[in-house]
């Protein structure tokens, strides 16, 4: 009896620390909230934050704060970008078809300095016969290697930069050309181009925080990542 009473008093101990610990939690964004309702700037923000009853609840909310601060920092930055992206979208066939600005990337795969691959993409649009439009992400990859690497599929990316398991938004992956030149011994030049095909729904979905791509040849994979700002400037156009 005196055991069971004492496994009684265990475990409803535990259940009231999780329920204070679930309480603090809770409470902790709410004041976040409160805080950021007052209007003030970010270092007044934190002097409020520093009159929380308790250590915890003070790191727990300064942490929230410094989010929220960053993110307000970070989407002022990507309307900005996003505004660029747009000037330079190409427009023709009476608003039927256009052309993204293109965007390269360097992306270091090892050690040496010739370890190095230039990643290339844009979108482009074209309206069907129904006035809908279809998209391709387009895609160029230059790299230094013994042969050509032909990619065979594409993955979405999570988040968390998972890859594996997820499905591509696309209809198809289509090679459209595969090249190497100034070959010597230790290999070629070789430049990998290809379209992704991307539904508008997609797009549109993913205009709050862009997207990433993997591209899977049988030894190599690469990761191209829209970004946010690239997608809204598109999209404010292309539509």
């Amino acid at each position: 009896m005196k055991k069971n009473l004492l496994l009684l008093f265990f475990a409803l101990t535990v259940f009231g620390c999780s329920s204070i610990e679930l309480e603090a939690v809770s409470t902790s964004s709410d004041e976040t909230q409160r805080i950021l309702s007052l209007g003030l700037s970010h270092e007044e923000n934190l002097k409020e934050a520093n009159k929380l009853p308790s250590k915890h609840m003070i790191s727990v909310v300064t942490l929230q704060l410094t989010n929220a601060r960053d993110e307000k920092i970070q989407e002022q930055v990507d309307i900005v970008e996003s505004a660029k992206y747009a000037e330079m979208v190409s427009i023709s066939g009476n608003n039927s078809s256009f052309i993204g600005p293109k965007k390269i990337n360097s992306v270091k795969k090892g050690v040496l300095e010739s370890d190095v691959e230039i990643q290339t993409y844009f979108l482009t649009s074209s309206r069907n016969e129904n006035g809908l439009l279809q998209h391709k992400l387009n895609i160029s990859i230059e790299h230094n290697s013994l042969n050509k690497r032909p990619y065979l599929s594409a993955n979405l990316c999570d988040e968390w930069m998972r890859c594996e398991g997820t499905t591509s938004p696309a209809q198809e992956l289509i090679v459209t050309s595969s090249k190497g030149i100034n070959c010597i011994a230790s290999g070629c030049e070789f430049t990998e181009e290809m379209t992704l095909k991307l539904t508008d729904n997609f797009l549109k979905e993913s205009i709050n925080k862009g997207f990433t791509i993997r591209l899977n040849a049988k030894r190599k994979s690469n990761k191209i990542k829209v970004s946010k700002a690239y997608l809204m400037g598109y999209l404010q156009v292309a539509k």
